[in-house]
């Protein structure tokens, strides 16, 4: 029952999100084959496709779910939060920094291992982003020397 449950507010809530993909979403221009507008419609077809797919057919094994685990998926939805507020000001490679390091030692890392880890993600995820996918991500208070 609690399948079906989540499955209704989850197609509920991709419905909205896919009638917001089709009728607001408007770029300005396009430059890749599908354009920018097409990606959110994308996810919101297969969204409400998944949510249908759990309404006819839930899943027949209880889900079980510890404190412990809940607690990390709501530290984890905290630690998202935080990313998305400092990733402007920080700029990319110090919030991406932030995040991957205390998600890391969070489920479980040591901390110079989750530092590296950290650091790498951030430096080599920028330099993907803006080199090879031409994306424009924010550079923060690193834009001098980068």
């Amino acid at each position: 029952m609690a399948d079906r449950i989540f499955a209704g507010v989850f197609l509920l809530v991709a419905i909205t999100y896919t009638v917001i993909a089709f009728t607001v979403i408007r770029a300005p221009f396009q430059y890749d084959p599908l354009g920018p507008e097409s990606w959110p419609q994308i996810i919101g077809i297969v969204a409400i496709l998944c949510a249908v797919a759990i309404l006819i057919r839930p899943d027949i094994a209880r889900l079980s779910v510890s404190w412990g685990t809940l607690g990390r998926l709501a530290a984890a939805v905290v630690f998202l939060a935080i990313y998305a507020g400092l990733y402007r000001p920080l700029g990319f490679v110090i919030s991406t920094f932030l995040f991957s390091a205390a998600l890391s030692m969070m489920l479980g890392a040591r901390p110079l291992p989750a530092l590296l880890f950290g650091a790498a993600t951030g430096i080599l995820g920028f330099f993907i982003g803006t080199i090879l996918l031409e994306l424009n991500l924010p550079a923060g208070p690193l834009a001098a020397y980068l």
